[in-house]
C-alpha cells in the first residue's frame, strides 16, 4: 500500500520534459543556467586533491557551522551555537522532510500556505500526518483570520516560506507581530520556516525567524547554499534551532542521510570567507529588473516580486484557458517553459497566473522576452 498514491511526476519534470521535446527556452525550474562563481571552481581545484573525502561529524563539518553561526549573528543578530543549534543537511528539502517527521505524529495537522512548495505535503502524509491547506490572499499575502481559523488543537505545525516560492512575496514586520500574537494563544504550535531564498530579497528587506526572539524556542529554519550560492545540484542546506529541538531533529538525521557530502561542505566553508551575499542580492535584482522590463511590452501582467529568483505574471489579457493547458500552449506554440501556479494550491486554484524563473543568463531572458512579446 502507498503512502504517496496521489503523487506522480512533479509539475517540474513534465514542463522540463515538454521543454526539451520542442527546444523550448526552460524558465520553469528553478536552477540557474549561469557558470558559478571563478573564485568557488578555483577554491574546488585546490582542495580536491586534500584528505577531504571521509565522512564529516554527523552535524556538519566544523569550520562551516563556526561560518554558519557568524553569518547569522551578522545578518539577523542570533548567536547560534555552533555545537548544539546548527544541523548541515542534504539540501533543504531534507532539512524539511527531516523537521516534519521528527515531530509530526500520527493524526497530527501541519497548516500549509498556499499555493505551497510540492515537497511539504508529501512530507507530512509520510509522517503519518495530515496537511491542512489555507490559501494566501488574491495578493498572496498572508490571511492571519485563515490561519487562526485552521489552528486546531491537533495543530502541531505550521509552514511558512519566506519569501516565497512561487510567489516572490515576502513577509513584512506587521506579518510577524500578527502571527506571534496568534501563537501566543497556541504555545503548542512549532513553526518551520522555509528560508532558502533568504538572500535574494531587493527593496524590502527579508526578515529571518532568526531576529525573532518571541518565536525561537518553538522555530525550525531551513536554509539552502544551493540557492544563495547558485549551487543547486550540490544539495546542501542547513537547520537552526533551539538545542531542545535539534537534539531530537539529529536522531532522525542520523539515520537519513547521516552526514553531509564532505568535500561541498569544504568547498563551501573556504568559498563563505570570500563571498558576499549582498552581491548575490544585488546580481538577481539586477536580473529581475532586466525580466521585468524586457515583458512590460507584452500583454502578460507582471505582479510584484519581493524576493526569490521567480516572477509571477497574469495572462487573463492573452487566453481563457487554464493555466496548465496555456503553459503548455506556450512552450509548444512559443517557444518559452514555466510553470502554472495552479499546482501549488490544494483546490487547483486557477487565478491565470504563471511562474518564469529569471535565474538564467542575460542572453536567455532576451530570448524568452522576445518571444512573449509576440504573443
Amino acid at each position: 500500500m502507498s503512502k504517496l498514491p496521489n503523487i506522480t511526476s512533479s509539475i517540474f519534470s513534465v514542463m522540463s520534459q515538454l521543454a526539451n521535446e520542442h527546444s523550448a527556452i526552460n524558465l520553469s525550474q528553478g536552477f540557474p543556467n549561469f557558470p558559478e562563481d571563478e573564485r568557488l571552481i578555483q577554491i574546488c581545484e585546490r582542495i580536491i586533491r586534500e584528505n577531504i573525502h571521509q565522512y564529516t561529524p554527523m552535524a556538519g563539518l566544523p569550520s562551516l557551522l563556526e561560518k554558519i553561526a557568524n553569518q547569522t549573528l551578522k545578518q539577523y543578530g542570533r548567536k547560534v551555537n555552533t555545537t548544539t543549534e546548527i544541523l548541515i543537511t542534504a539540501g533543504a528539502t531534507q532539512g524539511v522532510f527531516t523537521a516534519i517527521n521528527t515531530f509530526v505524529n500520527q493524526g497530527d495537522e501541519v497548516l500549509i500556505l498556499d499555493p505551497s512548495y510540492d515537497s511539504y505535503e508529501p512530507s507530512v502524509l509520510v509522517a503519518g500526518g495530515r496537511p491542512v491547506r489555507v490559501s494566501l490572499n488574491d495578493d498572496y499575502t498572508p490571511n492571519f483570520n485563515r490561519i487562526e481559523n485552521a489552528i486546531t488543537a491537533k495543530t502541531k505545525m505550521i509552514v511558512i516560506n519566506n519569501p516565497h516560492n512561487p510567489t516572490g512575496r515576502i513577509w513584512t514586520e506587521n506579518d510577524f507581530e500578527a502571527l506571534e500574537t496568534i501563537l501566543e494563544k497556541h504555545q503548542q504550535v512549532l513553526i518551520l520556516g522555509d528560508e532558502v531564498y533568504e538572500y535574494i530579497t531587493f527593496s524590502q528587506p527579508h526578515i529571518s525567524f532568526n531576529s525573532r526572539a518571541k518565536l525561537a524556542s518553538k522555530t525550525i529554519i531551513a536554509s539552502s547554499f544551493g540557492k544563495s550560492l547558485h549551487v543547486t545540484g550540490w544539495k546542501v542546506g542547513y537547520l537552526i534551532a533551539s538545542e531542545k529541538l535539534m537534539n531530537e531533529m539529529k536522531k532522525v538525521h542520523q539515520f537519513l542521510v547521516f552526514s553531509v557530502n564532505s568535500f561541498s561542505q569544504h568547498a563551501i566553508s573556504a568559498y563563505l570567507e570570500v563571498v558576499d551575499f549582498n552581491e548575490v542580492s544585488k546580481m538577481y535584482q539586477r536580473k529581475r529588473d532586466l525580466f521585468q522590463n524586457l515583458i512590460k511590452k507584452s500583454r502578460f501582467e507582471v505582479m510584484p516580486c519581493d524576493g526569490t529568483y521567480f516572477q509571477v505574471v497574469n495572462y487573463n489579457a492573452i487566453s481563457s484557458k487554464n493555466d496548465i493547458d496555456f503553459a503548455k500552449e506556450l512552450i509548444i506554440n512559443h517557444g518559452v517553459a514555466s510553470i502554472p501556479i495552479s499546482v501549488f494550491y490544494n483546490d487547483a486554484t486557477d487565478r491565470k497566473m504563471l511562474r518564469f524563473c529569471f535565474a538564467k543568463t542575460d542572453e536567455t531572458l532576451i530570448a524568452a522576452a522576445q518571444k512573449l512579446c509576440v504573443i
